[in-house]
């Protein structure tokens, strides 16, 4: 069944939004799909933070929600991953928007997960579940991160292989990506498990975690070190809040933009 066309005479350019246009969709099953847009030359982020994007709703004001930003800082489209909720509000049309297509993009990006709010340390974990991958993808391609850390370490919980969302990319090393260099990919490490299939590595991350799996790949020690390790979560709530406690347990502080630590969370996503 072919979807309506989205109307662009339906959206109003405001002081908080402008109106983007999509270049690219790309479905990885029925429960996942990433999109990216034009990014308008004065939209600056930091990597790891998020932005509203949306759809006009009948009675023509904005419907937005808060997404990370996928993309690299550099790059010069706008990317980011969604799941598809049939019922949700958004997500129920987001899902059907196809290439040239208008869409709503907040003006403000902000957020906490991002390096200002980390104190100095010798590897980044960022753990995530689903499309919390998302923020970990640019913060991943951006140079500067590489310049502070000794190792990159992303781990991508998810149920099925499926869910997987940008397994080859990660696991080339990010081949390709245009500003890093041989020495920054050779220290990136990506640790994909599922939890509903067979796979090489199957479990959830706490399990990874105490087990030492999470480590397998690094040349640092094979646990939490609070001294040296600096960590990201993102993921569903139940996900932050559970790492949090164990981080916490473990000796780490968390860390915000006025008050740098040794853990960060997107509050923005917890309530």
């Amino acid at each position: 069944m072919n979807q309506p066309v989205i109307d662009r005479e339906q959206f109003q350019e405001s002081g908080a939004l402008s109106v983007e246009t999509i270049t690219y969709v790309h479905h990885w099953n029925e429960e996942l799909f990433t999109l990216k847009m034009t990014r308008p030359a004065s939209f600056r982020f930091r990597s790891g933070e998020f932005v509203m994007i949306g759809l006009p709703q009948e009675n023509g004001k904005p419907l937005l929600r808060a997404y990370s930003v996928a993309s690299p800082s550099y790059d010069e489209e706008l990317e980011f991953l969604s799941i598809k909720v049939q019922d949700g509000p958004l997500t129920s049309r987001l899902q059907h928007i196809q290439v040239g297509d208008p869409i709503y993009l907040g003006k403000k990006p902000t957020g906490t997960l991002v390096t200002d709010a980390l104190l100095p340390g010798k590897r980044l974990f960022m753990l995530s579940t689903g499309t919390g991958l998302a923020p970990f993808m640019s913060l991943a391609r951006d140079p500067e991160v590489y310049g502070m850390f000794d190792e990159i370490i992303v781990v991508h919980s998810v149920r099925h292989v499926a869910d997987l969302a940008y397994r080859e990319l990660l696991e080339s090393k990010l081949e390709g990506d245009p500003l890093l260099e041989d020495e920054d990919r050779e220290r990136f490490i990506y640790v994909p498990t599922v939890t509903r299939e067979s796979f090489r590595t199957q479990g959830r991350i706490q399990t990874l975690i105490d087990d030492g799996r999470l480590f397998e790949q690094s040349n640092g020690p094979q646990r939490f070190v609070p001294e040296e390790d600096r960590v990201m979560l993102c993921g569903s709530m139940a996900m932050i809040k559970d790492h949090a406690a164990d981080l916490e347990a473990r000796g780490f502080e968390e860390g915000a933009n006025n008050k740098p630590g040794q853990f960060v969370i997107e509050r923005a996503f917890v309530g």
